[in-house]
């Protein structure tokens, strides 16, 4: 069971609701860690590696799980999703960086995102 700040969605949330949370948080942006198998989503933790702890006890496999910041004032200018975690390198993965260097997997974490995140 994720913590009490922290939230895993599955069906969706709105740009609203994220931009309140980031006004708590960090000001103008949400961590988040994305499950591209299961289509879900953990929002609000201080560290993408507390969501991604939330979602593995949740039965997620670790290589479906990339971590993401939201910015949701750039939710309608489109550059508002960035790929970058410290959860995201994975050399056994081909991804030695911070960010989702493979582009499909940075669109399946867009589509995601699209259809959880509603305006």
């Amino acid at each position: 069971m994720p913590p009490d700040d922290m939230e895993v969605i599955r069906e969706s949330v709105t740009v609203e609701h994220l931009a309140g949370l980031a006004e708590s948080g960090f000001g103008d942006l949400v961590k988040a860690v994305v499950d591209i198998d299961k289509g879900i989503m953990a929002i609000g933790g201080e560290m993408h590696a507390d969501e991604e702890a939330a979602l593995l006890g949740l039965g997620s496999s670790q290589t479906d799980l990339w971590g993401i910041n939201l910015y949701p004032s750039h939710y309608d200018q489109g550059d508002w999703i960035e790929f970058d975690s410290m959860i995201n390198i994975r050399p056994r993965q081909g991804n030695r960086s911070r960010g989702v260097e493979d582009p499909s997997a940075q669109a399946k974490i867009a589509t995601l995102v699209a259809r959880l995140v509603k305006s």
